[in-house]
Formats: C-alpha cells, sequence, structure tokens
C-alpha cells in the first residue's frame, strides 16, 4: 500500500491509552472516563476531528503526564462517540498513520494535553517474492491455529486475515485485534520495517499459543480441585481489578458508602436497622443481579429524602406582605391568612403545618399564589396536579418488589422540593377520581391531617416520613366533589370572581406589562387606557377569572407588533408608527366584533317588568323578570329554564301575593280566574338559586296592580310566604352588575347589611342602597306609587358603609 505522508509537524490533542495501543489503517473502540480524556475528545471535535493517541508507560497512573507516555504512537480519525449511563463514554476510531512526538505542549485554556508530532512512513523493504509469500503464509496460519485455541478471536479478524497479503498491514491489524501484551504491541508499533514487524508477530504469535496451552492444560488440573468459594473468591478479585481499571467503584466501597450515609441521617433505631438491613442484603448479591438493581434503586430514593434539611423560615410580615401585593392584586383573604400564619410561625415556631383550600372559580389565581406564598415564607416550593388521578398507589406509591415500582407523589414532590418544611400545592384535589384500584381521595387523609402526617408511610419507602412541618395548600374549583371527611381536615378560603374594576387593575398592572415584555414591545410601543380596558372586559370577556383577559391582551399585542415591524420594513430610518393606541373606537380592528352586549335593561318603567341580580360564575348579571295575567282557569306558567329552588320561590311569591290581596285592593280569587305567567328572558341558560324571590314577588303585584316598576330599580333577595325578606349571598357581584348597568336604587336583604362593606368604592358612591327585612319595604321602594296610601311608606335612605373590608362569597346564589 503506497500512500502520501505529510511530514509538516502538527499539533494535535493527546489521549493517553491504559492498556491499549493504536495502530493504523484498523478501527479500535475504547471507554474514557478519565477528565483529560475527555478533554482531547472535546478538543478534537472543535476541530479536525483528528487526535494523537499514545500509550501510558505505566496503566496505573491516573493523572499521566508526558514523562509517563510513549513518544511514539498513532493519528487517528473519531467515527464516533457514544455516551454511556454515568460519566463515560464510548469512542470509535480510525487510525491514519504513526507519528512521533517531538514536543509535548503545554496545557491550555480547556486542560488538554497537546503534542507536536510528525508522521512517520513505514519501509516495505526489499525480499524476494517467495520469502514474502512465506511469511504472510506462516502468519495466517498461526492466527487460524491461535483462533482455535482462544476463544478472543472471531471468525471475521480470522477472515480478514486470510484475505489480505500485505505484511505491514497483516502484522498491524493482528496486532491490533489479538490479545496481547500492551508493551509488546507498542514495540510493534515502534518498527517501521513492514517485514521485520511481520516476522516479530509471528514469534509473538508462536509464543502466546504456547502460554495459551498450557494454561489450558493448568486449567483442567485445577478445575476439579477449585471449589465454589475458591471460584467465586478468584472471580471476585477478578471483578475488582476489572473495576479498578474501569475507575469504577467496588461492591465494598458501594455498601460502605451506602452505610455511612445511612449513619449520618441519625434516624430512629428501627428504621435505621432496617436500611441497613437491605445495604446488607446488597452486599451478599452478585453486583449484575436483577434484585441487587432493586435494592440499589430503593437505597438512593430513600437517601435522597430531605430527612433533617429544614430551610430558615422569613418572619418579616412586612416583607411578606410587599411581595404578596406584588404578584396578586385582591385576594385580601388568603393574604390575610398567610399574613397571620406567619406572625403565629415567628411567635410560636413550634407550630406545625397547616392545611388550606382555595376555593374558586377557574382562573382567578389559585395555583399561581402558592407559589408567591412560597417566597414570602422562604419555603421551598413543588406543585403535584392532582386531576385525573384515580389509583391509590399514585399518593402512597407501590410495593418495592413491584416491576417499575416508584414512590407515591408525595413523597416525590418532597425529594423535589429538597427539605422537610417546604410548601407543596396539591392542585385540583377536587378532580380526583375513584375505581377498582383504591380511592386516592381516602390516601390523602393521612397526608393532610396534621395528627398523623408526622408518621407518614410510602408503600415504597416503607418507613414513616414526617410531613407535619409542611404548608400544604389545595385548590379546587367545586367542594361538593371532595369527600367530607377531607374537607374537614382543611382550612377553606373562598375566592369569589374578579369585579371588572379588579380585572382592570389586573391587566393594567400585571397582564399588560408581561405580555408586552413576551412580545417584545416596550410600554411607548402600546397604549392602552383604563377605560379601554373595561370595554374589552365587558365586550369580549365573560369569565370569573382573567385568563381569557390575558389571552385578548396577547392578541393585541400581536397585532400591535405587527403593525410597528411592517412599518420598520417599510420605511427602515423614520418608520411612522411607532406607537400603537388602543382605545373604544378602534379595538374591533384588534378583537374583531365584540362577542357580548351590555345587559337587556329597560330605560322606562313598566308593568310586570323587574330588574332582578344574578350571581354567576364569571361574576354578576342582571336578569329582568316578566309577568303577565289575562283571564283564565288560574294556571301558573314558570318558564325561562328554571331549577327546582327557583320555581319553588314563585310559588312563595304567589301564596304571600293571595295572602295580602285585600291590602293590594286586588280580587281575592285572581289565583282562580286569572291565569299567571312568570317569565325569565334568555331561557337557552339555566337559572336556579332562592335570591330572585323579591323580583318575582313585585312583578306579581305591579303586574295584578297595573302600577309600573321604576325602571332604575333593582333588587335582590329571598322571600318567605310571610313576606319576609332573607338574606343571599354574591352580594359583591351582583351590586357590581347594577352600576355596570346603570341602577340607581338597589334593594337588598336587611341581614345582609353587613356585607356591604366589601362593595366596591365606586359602587358605594353611585348607588343608593335600601335594606328591607319584609316585601313592605321592597314595593314601597321599587313601584311608581304606593299599593296602600293606608300604610306608611318607609322611607328611602342610603347606606354607606366603610371602605375596607373584603368580599364575601355567597352560600346560596341564583346561578346564570
Amino acid at each position: 500500500m503506497s500512500q502520501t505522508i505529510d511530514y509538516t509537524p502538527e499539533t494535535l490533542p493527546v489521549l493517553p491509552l491504559r492498556g491499549l495501543v493504536a495502530f493504523p489503517e484498523t478501527l479500535i473502540h475504547f471507554d474514557v472516563g478519565r477528565l483529560i480524556s475527555m478533554k482531547a475528545l472535546e478538543a478534537s471535535m472543535k476541530g479536525s476531528q483528528k487526535i494523537f493517541l499514545t500509550a501510558q508507560c505505566d496503566i496505573s497512573t491516573d493523572l499521566p503526564r508526558p514523562d509517563d507516555l510513549f513518544t511514539v504512537g498513532t493519528i487517528c480519525t473519531i467515527k464516533q462517540i457514544l455516551r454511556l449511563p454515568g460519566d463515560n463514554i464510548r469512542v470509535l476510531v480510525q487510525g491514519t498513520s504513526r507519528a512521533m512526538v517531538q514536543e509535548f505542549e503545554d496545557e491550555g485554556d480547556d486542560k488538554c494535553l497537546y503534542a507536536k508530532v510528525v508522521r512517520l512512513d513505514t519501509d516495505p523493504g526489499r525480499i524476494s517474492q517467495k520469502r514474502r509469500e512465506a511469511l504472510v503464509r506462516t502468519l495466517q496460519e498461526s492466527v487460524e491455529e491461535f483462533a482455535q485455541i482462544s476463544t478472543h478471536v472471531s471468525r471475521d479478524i480470522v477472515m480478514t486475515v486470510l484475505d489480505n497479503d500485505e505484511p505491514g498491514f497483516l502484522a498491524d491489524y493482528t496486532a491490533q485485534n489479538l490479545p496481547i501484551n500492551y508493551e509488546i504491541k507498542q514495540e510493534l508499533l515502534e518498527e517501521l520495517r513492514d517485514v521485520r514487524r511481520l516476522e516479530k508477530m509471528i514469534r509473538v504469535l508462536a509464543r502466546e499459543m504456547d502460554i495459551l496451552q498450557l494454561e489450558g492444560e493448568l486449567q483442567d488440573k485445577l478445575k476439579d480441585a477449585v471449589d465454589k468459594n475458591q471460584r467465586d473468591y478468584y472471580l471476585r478479585e477478578q471483578m475488582k481489578i476489572i473495576q479498578d481499571e474501569l475507575g469504577e467503584q467496588s461492591p465494598e466501597e458501594e455498601t460502605d458508602t451506602y452505610r455511612n450515609q445511612i449513619l449520618d441521617l441519625h434516624l430512629a433505631e428501627k428504621d435505621e436497622e432496617k436500611l441497613l438491613k437491605e445495604v446488607s442484603r446488597l452486599e451478599k448479591m452478585q453486583p449484575m443481579s436483577a434484585e441487587s438493581g432493586v435494592i440499589r434503586n430503593y437505597l438512593d430514593i430513600v437517601l435522597e429524602l430531605p430527612w433533617n434539611t429544614v430551610t430558615p423560615e422569613k418572619h418579616n410580615l412586612a416583607a411578606a406582605r410587599r411581595i404578596l401585593d406584588r404578584d396578586h392584586y385582591g385576594m385580601e383573604k388568603v393574604k390575610e391568612r398567610i399574613m397571620e400564619f406567619l406572625a403565629v410561625k415567628a411567635m410560636a415556631p413550634e407550630l406545625k403545618g397547616q392545611v388550606l383550600c382555595l376555593v374558586g372559580p377557574p382562573g382567578v389565581g389559585k395555583t399561581s399564589i402558592a407559589r408567591s406564598v412560597a417566597e414570602a415564607m422562604g419555603r421551598n416550593y413543588a406543585r403535584l396536579s392532582l386531576g385525573g388521578v384515580r389509583d391509590e398507589a399514585d399518593i402512597r406509591g407501590h410495593r418495592k418488589t413491584y416491576i417499575g415500582a416508584m414512590p407515591g407523589r408525595i413523597i416525590n414532590a418532597v425529594s423535589q422540593a429538597g427539605s422537610k418544611n417546604c410548601l407543596l400545592l396539591l392542585d385540583e384535589i377536587d378532580k380526583m377520581g375513584a375505581d377498582g384500584r383504591g380511592d386516592p381521595s381516602s390516601a390523602m387523609l393521612e397526608v393532610l391531617d396534621t395528627a398523623q402526617n408526622n408518621a407518614f408511610r410510602d408503600h415504597f419507602i416503607e418507613i414513616p416520613f414526617d410531613l407535619s412541618d409542611i404548608l400544604f395548600i389545595t385548590t379546587a374549583n367545586d367542594l361538593d366533589n371532595v369527600p367530607r371527611p377531607l374537607l374537614d381536615r382543611m382550612e377553606v378560603i373562598e375566592l369569589g370572581s374578579y369585579t371588572e374594576e379588579e380585572k382592570a387593575e389586573i391587566a393594567l398592572r400585571h397582564l399588560l406589562p408581561k405580555q408586552l415584555e413576551k412580545h417584545g414591545l416596550k410600554k411607548s410601543n402600546l397604549s392602552l387606557k383604563h377605560d379601554a380596558v373595561i370595554y374589552l372586559i365587558s365586550a369580549y370577556t365573560r369569565e370569573a377569572g382573567v385568563r381569557r383577559l390575558e389571552q385578548l391582551l396577547a392578541k393585541i399585542c400581536r397585532k400591535a407588533a405587527h403593525i410597528i415591524q411592517t412599518e420598520r420594513e417599510a420605511n427602515p430610518e423614520h418608520p411612522k408608527r411607532q406607537r400603537i393606541s388602543v382605545t373604544r373606537s378602534n379595538m374591533e380592528e384588534f378583537l374583531g366584533t365584540p362577542k357580548y352586549k351590555k345587559d337587556n335593561v329597560s330605560v322606562r318603567d313598566e308593568i310586570g317588568v323587574v330588574n332582578g341580580l344574578a350571581w354567576t360564575a364569571v361574576g354578576g348579571e342582571m336578569l329582568q323578570v316578566e309577568v303577565n295575567t289575562m283571564p283564565g282557569t288560574g294556571k301558573l306558567e314558570i318558564t325561562g329554564n328554571l331549577g327546582n329552588v327557583m320555581q319553588e320561590s314563585a310559588k312563595a311569591a304567589v301564596t304571600y301575593v293571595r295572602s295580602i290581596a285585600d291590602k293590594l285592593q286586588i280580587d281575592s280569587k285572581f289565583y282562580k280566574e286569572n291565569d299567571i305567567h312568570i317569565h325569565f328572558p334568555e331561557a337557552a341558560i339555566p337559572k336556579d338559586g332562592p335570591s330572585a324571590g323579591v323580583t318575582m314577588t313585585t312583578a306579581l303585584v305591579s303586574a295584578l296592580t297595573n302600577i309600573p316598576v321604576r325602571h332604575d330599580v333593582a333588587m335582590t333577595g329571598e322571600v318567605s310566604i310571610r313576606g319576609r325578606v332573607l338574606p343571599i349571598g354574591g352580594l359583591k357581584e351582583k351590586t357590581m352588575a347594577a352600576y355596570r348597568s346603570g341602577m340607581k336604587t338597589v334593594v337588598v336583604p336587611a341581614e345582609n347589611e353587613s356585607d356591604l362593606q366589601d362593595i366596591e368604592p365606586v359602587v358605594r358612591e353611585n348607588i343608593r342602597f335600601v335594606l328591607a327585612d319584609t316585601m313592605k319595604t321592597v314595593l314601597d321602594t321599587a313601584l311608581c306609587r304606593p299599593v296602600d296610601s293606608e300604610l306608611p311608606v318607609l322611607p328611602l335612605y342610603q347606606i354607606t358603609p366603610p371602605r375596607s373590608g373584603a368580599a364575601i362569597t355567597e352560600k346560596t346564589t341564583m346561578k346564570q
């Protein structure tokens, strides 16, 4: 084989080999685990993928220096790199040519050893053709004979040797692929004369075959004399040597490490004894057995848990309040409860963890506030979603004896958090299910019971773990789906839907700056005023939270970015539009036609038409009630897709009106001689709840007495058959709907007077509130003239409650 050799010196990274020698024109693969070798590979891959391989003089040297390396090696090209489990790398290289080191260079910035090398040419020599063929045949026969004795030579190697007649290549290929001492291989590599190298290879093969024959004879003689224990000892010693060569940890060192880690945890005596017993079992097993892998996995998971790791807590109430106010607007009840917890924790550090349950409609910030609470308290944070969990093993884990067993989600979350006093968010706790594999909500009873969770037992780790220092925060949309025993273990904090004003503040303070940054815009690029945000909320969204609002703001930002970038490309030097103003007038250009219209409220006083107030999951709504009477047989028709509670309220209203027919100066037999039809518009929307009782009663009285109802009055309240006005919930959202629809007066139950302090200040300033404890007050307020001039008319009065306080959450509502 003739080739052109470039004798120009090259500077290449050096990879020292231990017990290996690379030859030209051959492929060799080996594992790399030392840092100096990995750096050499990195340097080679960044360059021409060429690398200089040379053997160490002493294979026991871990950090070889230039004096520890042979000066003759092989320039190779890296063909493949494969990362193995752990920190090892398997490399496949192909030898290019022999080379000699002229000088080693100092380590560069990449901590890699370099060498200036010059390629070496081989000498084919002058030899007769007959002698050449004789040497080649001798080598081929020796390789065939060696392959029959040794099990380390594959048939492919033999076939390659038989198929080639080049002395230099045969010598190199045979030396590369046969299991002979690396020092002999180095001598063959340094021999540049092909014929001499082939002759030497033949002598080496003859010597190796003699040794193999002697080894075979010795093995036959010792096979019957060595018993099983001696063989095991022999194999273990061989394994030690192999692992030492590969830089791996021996089984004895591994078990010693496990024992030291277990003792350092200072666990209870029984728990420590159990773990040490597992280590003893591991020590007696074969390292490659399946059971040993199970025990290693078990010990690794147990030792990774934060048994004694506790993060210092922050007790600065002012700083904690600033963090909560920075990340979330409103949510006063949640913030106040967290501040109380921090205050008590500062005064009584031994207080164990608490369990809070945030209940509210989607999108109001239940999940996101948990992260802010963790930051405010200085605790590590982890979240696990319980939505769709149906298997008890998801909570408690699987027995480690099962294939693929793993700990439960609680233990995994604690391990992820990294401290035993972390904050765990159990998201969507009301979405857990149950099937034949068990009830996960029952497994959660122990987790959330502060009197029991100090010794929580996961099926996988099998020893108790203390959860009592963890602050659990759970979230739910509907408490009806949470089992009662589980609900009793949690302190429920209800979050109502946001009002329009709150949504506008959240949009301007948090959502809009977030979307501007996300879309590469500056504050100067987009103008969106408060009134425009209010219009956006009322015309394009119907939600309790702000998720849809954030999506619409993102859409506006995308369109603004498109307009600005288009203008920049059209006029790079002096773009015209660098600031986009979004107002009510041009909102349709960005978001299209409005999807929702204002509540349909009459602008004139009408008979039998009354403005009611309803609470929905997305806020308050105006809900008109229409009543019509006509001659008939006494039928009571109630329409509008109403629930059972609402239908019962309508019957209660009719009963009350019958009881005061004389005072209303109407025929006492109206219910027999007239058909009464009570209708709620928007019949496609289901409605239910008792809070429309006063509304239906007022509309019925108006229809029977032909007295119009004031169009600027709205009302809410449950009515009894004795005419008492009973309290309702959701007053904050309902009054906001009345304010949004332009109402001037709102009639509310007298027992809801304390709830008026939670109403938005802008609503209190623009609406007059009338407290009613009987229907007399309601009728005198809503009807255009008194129905009974003989009875005194109660005066209207303005209620101005304090401005402080948080929103309440209703207990019974009229849903729409």
